[in-house]
This record gives structure tokens, sequence and C-alpha cells, in this order.
């Protein structure tokens, strides 16, 4: 390799951008980052536009679309100038965009235009310096911990990223409110909620940022859980939130899901079709009410009207047509929605149909875990739903699936009640020796 060369690849390895951020992602887990950035839309995500269309450019040069990607670094930095609305042009806002075009040219063999992007980040460097030794601009800290947001588990370094920005520029509303929103991630799933302190910085951004419904829903939901009645709030939002443009920053999931837990999931279900009534088109909203239709089809408390049942089908049906690229959960959640009306051969022929695919890694898991959990409740198939656990564990990468089917695995364990413990025992010994 000659001198230059290595020089150049040491500049670019140097950047601050998403090519050199280790975002790491199958191509299933890409493609569903597309469409969940496509889902954001212009108009609602405008505050973050430009960092929206830098990781939109990443995504699609990793799913090999070059120009696709070209296109869309472009207007991340045309989004960054509007958004500034400055008189200048130019900012440390896009150290990150000029990154992520060095290293584009770069990898389509563009040496020249290469150059001159990273002479346009000396430029910025030698105009805008780091504030101190070591740290970064505030701008990139905030574009970094946003982009993490959608790749890393690692809530701690997200928030400590956010944090870092907001005390170089204290004024920036939407990275208080990003961060709030990463704190409260971390206990979302917890039974006793977010703790006190918590709760009051999403009331202060909240305050802070009035326009943002996402963050009053998820304030709510947090509230909720601390047993405080919402019931008339949250349709008092609902209001709000339908006059909003569709995104997925709408905040229309939190909302759905407060209808259903703390209101009714009828209602939810009513608001999800009005929200369709108003945009019929909107492919995120369908995925919205085929959410709420999914949870009705595991209601029990009483029977199911036949039209009920097919409006839930046919809307998942079509759902999965308008998210070709990251379907297979969707088609999963058909699987189950099958089994729970009692259609067990529909269920049974959509599982074999999935089980022949070619998948990656994280989907096998994602597949094999549900299917586990399908021959367990529904088959009653026991001793089959433990080798398929075995399966998606035997799947040596990380990932949520993963770990729920080790958990399975260590409850049956525990309770010593199978025929399957002795062989359960040794795989998950094994496990720990490799």
């Amino acid at each position: 390799m000659s001198l230059i060369q290595t020089t150049l690849e040491s500049k670019l390895e140097a950047l601050q951008c998403h090519f050199t951020w280790d975002l790491h992602a199958s191509r299933t887990r890409l493609n569903c980052l597309r469409d969940q950035l496509e889902d954001i839309g212009t108009e609602e995500g405008y505050s973050w536009l430009g960092h929206i269309y830098n990781l939109q450019g990443y995504i699609y040069f990793q799913l090999g679309l070059s120009k696709d990607a070209c296109r869309f670094l472009s207007r991340a930095a045309e989004a960054f100038r509007q958004m500034r609305n400055t008189v200048s042009d130019e900012g440390p806002w896009l150290m990150v965009n000029y990154g992520n075009l060095a290293w584009l040219h770069y990898q389509r063999k563009e040496r020249a235009e290469c150059q001159a992007y990273l002479l346009k980040i000396d430029a910025l460097i030698n105009e805008y310096p780091s504030p101190s030794q070591g740290e970064l601009h505030a701008e990139t800290y905030a574009e970094k911990a946003w982009t993490l947001m959608k790749f890393s588990a690692d809530k701690e370094l997200v928030a400590d990223y956010f944090q870092r920005a907001i005390r170089m520029q204290p004024d920036m509303v939407e990275w208080h409110t990003s961060h709030v929103i990463v704190l409260e991630s971390a206990f979302r799933h917890s039974d006793t909620g977010v703790p006190a302190e918590i709760l009051e910085k999403m009331n202060i951004a909240k305050e802070h940022d009035p326009e943002n419904l996402y963050l009053a829903a998820l304030y709510l939901e947090a509230c909720a859980k601390k047993g405080r009645n919402v019931e008339s709030e949250v349709r008092e939002l609902a209001r709000r939130v339908l006059r909003k443009p569709v995104s997925s920053y709408s905040g229309i999931v939190p909302l759905l899901r407060l209808y259903r837990i703390y209101v009714s999931l009828d209602e939810a279900i009513d608001l999800a079709e009005e929200a369709l009534e108003r945009n019929p088109d909107k492919r995120y909203l369908k995925s919205c009410a085929a959410l709420c239709y999914r949870r009705i089809s595991q209601r029990k408390d009483n029977p199911l009207q036949h039209s009920m049942i097919d409006r839930a089908i046919s809307l998942q049906r079509e759902v999965i047509t308008l998210y070709p690229l990251s379907s297979l959960p969707l088609e999963i959640y058909l699987a189950n929605i099958y089994a729970d009306c009692n259609n067990q051969d529909e269920a049974d022929q959509i599982y074999e149909e999935l089980l022949k695919r070619d998948l990656d890694p994280e989907c096998a898991q994602m597949l094999y875990h549900y299917y586990a959990k399908y021959l367990h409740f529904h088959r009653q198939e026991t001793y089959k739903s433990i080798e398929y656990h075995m399966r998606a564990v035997a799947i040596r990468q990380q990932s949520s699936y993963r770990k729920k089917s080790i958990n399975t695995l260590e409850r049956i364990r525990e309770r010593n009640r199978n025929r399957m413990c002795q062989k359960i025992d040794e795989f998950l010994n094994n496990l720990k020796k490799n």
C-alpha cells in the first residue's frame, strides 16, 4: 500500500461520522431502520432532518445503493443549512456530513472528491476548533447520540453524549427532549416505572417542548404507571395527535399504548381507525392499527366477531406488503393472529414457509424463539418447543430473542419437571464453556 493511500485512510479513520462509529447491523436490521426513518417523514422530524438524511445516506450505502446514499447525504447538508438559518452556510454541524461524504467517495474510488471533502473538514476545524482537547463539538455529540439511539443498547453512553452536547449548548430544546426520552427508555419495561427524578426531568422537558406530543405521551404513561388517573388527559392528547402530520414522531404509538392499557382496547382501535380515515394512504398508520388488532385477537374476555377477526387479518396482510424488506416480524404476528383465533392450519402453513427461508442470524433467532412459543402455547408440543429454543440459543449472536430463549430454558431447568431437563442442563453448561 502506498504512503499516500495510508495517509488518506488514516485521515478517514480519524473522522467523526457514521462510517467510523461502529454502527454494526445485519442487512435485515438496516432495512428495518430504513423503514423507520421513512416513517418519520420530513415535516414532523424537521429538527432532526439533517440527522435523518445523514443516517439514511449511510444505511443506503451499506445496502449497496451508493447513488441513493449520495442523494440523501446531499439533502442532509442542505437541511442543516436551512435549519441553522445562519449568516454562514458553513459550521461545525456539517462535520459529520462532510465526513460521510468523504467516506462515500473513498469507497466509490472517487479520490479527488474524497480529498475535496477532507479539505472542507480541515477548513471547518481551523475556523471552528474543538471546544477543548479531547472534546467533540456539541453538534457532533448530539448527532452521535441521536444515531446511537437507533443502534446501541448502551443507553448510558447515549445519555452521556446528549449531556455533553447540552452542557455546551443548553438552549437546544430538541437535545433536552431526546435526552429525557433516552432516560425514560431505560425504565420503559420496568414494573415500578421511571424514578421520580427522571419523571421531573420529563415534565420540565415537556414544558419547554410543548409541541412534542411523543414526549407528552411518554410522560402520561410514566405518570399512569405511578398510579395517576390519566384518562381525561389521554383523550385530550389524542385530539392533538390526530391533528399532527402523520409520523412515527407524532406520538401515535405511545398514545395507542396508553389507550390499550389505561382506557380500553376497543377505544384504541377506534382511535387508530379514525387516524386511518383521515389519512387512508399512510402505511405507518396502517401498521399502528394492525398492532391494535393483533392485541384484540389475544383477548379472551368475550368471543370475537368474525368482522373483527377478518379486519385484523386483512390489515396485517396489507401491512406485510407495505414493508416487504422488513416483513418477518409482521408475518410472525400474522401466524400468531391465526393461532389466537384457533386457525392452526393457517398458522402452521405460515411458520413452515418461514422456516424454509435463508435468514440472517438475528432473524433466525427471532423466528425460532417465536415458533418455540407457538409450539408450547398453541400446539402443546413441549419437547419440540424446547428444541427450537435451543436452536435460537445455539446461534452465536447476542440478541433479545437469544436472551429470552435462554431465560425460558433456565426456568424449565429450575422447575425440574420435564424429562428434557438433563439435556437442557448439559446444553446450558456447554454454553458457558464455549
